[in-house]
């Protein structure tokens, strides 16, 4: 992984269209089950610089969890103090310790098996009556440059999803695509790569200029139908699991 893209995401994480609509949906779906001002034990598996830890933390107590030393300095100048280093394919807590788990859009970067063994440990984490909020990128034809940069290994199908919640032992409650409005433009974006090489570069890299807010505006419009409703296609997948 270059550290720079994790330099870069910090830098954007507060104002880049995508993060504030993705964080409206992921709020969305959480807020069908738990409302803002709990006391929820939540931890994040995979916090990258810890920027989803400040929302989360509407909900109840945050602990983040990241494989990155350099990207949990970042979170620790973000101001948070509940920071462990580890994998999420080996959580270094104890079993029924948390009431939400949240992985977001770390699974795609594991390889090998390791995305099963990495769901199996955040629902021993759960406890009874607990959830897991997963969200993953969609379609594998969709590789392009950004994830070459970010060491994307896969991108998911839905009904692959569905199937490592289930092997974890998970009920999944809710299951859908995101990102579904803007997924011409981005599927044309990342189809075109190969015709401009030297413009290839991370997502995150790009300015939406004076288009930014109505990007995120227009994204941030999907919380309500993908809190409620499957989507039939999008740039993401948002999945939540019950442990019984």
């Amino acid at each position: 992984m270059n550290l720079e893209e994790y330099e870069i995401m910090f830098n954007v994480e507060d104002t880049l269209w995508w993060y504030r609509g993705m964080q409206a949906i992921t709020r969305a779906v959480i807020e069908r089950h738990y409302p803002r001002g709990g006391r929820l034990r939540i931890l994040d598996a995979g916090c990258g610089t810890g920027a989803a830890m400040r929302y989360l933390a509407d909900y109840g107590a945050v602990t983040g969890l990241d494989l990155v030393p350099f990207a949990l300095r970042l979170g620790r100048r973000r101001g948070h103090a509940r920071l462990a280093c580890g994998s999420v394919a080996a959580l270094p807590f104890p079993s029924e310790s948390f009431d939400l788990v949240t992985s977001l859009d770390v699974l795609p970067m594991l390889r090998g098996g390791q995305d099963l063994a990495a769901v199996r440990e955040m629902a021993r984490l759960i406890a009874p009556g607990g959830r897991l909020v997963l969200r993953a990128a969609a379609y594998d034809w969709l590789r392009g440059a950004h994830d070459r940069l970010w060491d994307v290994a896969h991108r998911y199908a839905f009904d692959e999803l569905r199937a490592k919640v289930e092997g974890a032992g998970l009920t999944v409650e809710h299951l859908t695509y995101a990102n579904m409005w803007l997924f011409p433009l981005a599927a044309l974006k990342r189809l075109s790569e190969p015709l401009f090489p030297r413009q290839a570069q991370s997502d995150l890299a790009l300015s939406a200029g004076p288009f930014n807010g109505l990007l995120g505006a227009i994204l941030a419009g999907e919380a309500p139908l993908a809190a409620r409703w499957r989507l039939p296609f999008g740039l993401s997948l948002i999945v939540v699991g019950r442990k019984s």
